[in-house]
């Protein structure tokens, strides 16, 4: 069994000689979803396009593609429907889940965790196919995903020293670890699911 320090050093790997790539990524999506926020509309028609392409450039990374920023951008040509209607089926399932309490709600953004990085492996599947695959995929790895994203707790902290600037670095280096994590958990599903046929 793999370990966050394992998906950390993943991303290390495959971050290394590409990181102002991944930089500039991860700071032109923040910018665009930023300016998205003034708009509901544009951030619907928008924000599930980008959020697809954003994942699939983690995604390219951690598989060692090494790709462009125009990755960023696939979402608005390969799976501009779907992307939406999952984005926003997503969201409201976690909100809905949230309202219960704050606790339900943060269990289930993990089971929903890899439905992103699933739909760009899958732009073709059924939007609440994606969500449950992610939802069963997650089945006893919520917690080595959270504790993933505890081990970045201290670098976060190092990003408020520097006011924020470090965040430019530790935006890339998590996601690029979290999409290590996917492609360790999406093979061992694959396998229980062959299995099972």
């Amino acid at each position: 069994m793999l370990y966050a320090r394992d998906f950390r050093q993943t991303a290390r790997e495959r971050l290394a000689g590409c990181w102002t790539t991944a930089v500039i990524c991860a700071l032109v999506y923040g910018v665009i979803c930023g300016a998205l926020q003034a708009t509901m509309v544009g951030l619907i028609l928008l924000g599930g396009p980008l959020w697809f392409g954003y994942f699939s450039f983690w995604l390219a990374q951690v598989r060692g593609q090494r790709p462009g920023i125009g990755v960023l951008f696939e979402g608005l040509q390969k799976c501009f429907g779907c992307s939406i209607a999952v984005y926003l089926l997503q969201s409201i399932f976690v909100c809905l889940w949230g309202l219960l309490f704050v606790i339900p709600g943060i269990v289930k953004s993990y089971s929903y965790a890899m439905t992103p990085y699933i739909l760009a492996d899958h732009p073709d599947m059924d939007p609440l196919e994606v969500i449950n695959t992610s939802r069963e995929m997650m089945v006893g790895n919520k917690w080595r995903l959270f504790c993933l994203d505890m081990s970045f707790i201290g670098w976060s902290f190092l990003c408020l020293l520097t006011l924020g600037i470090g965040s430019f670095w530790l935006a890339p280096y998590t996601q690029c670890a979290r999409a290590a994590f996917y492609e360790d958990i999406r093979r061992d599903y694959e396998e229980e699911t062959a299995e099972s046929v």
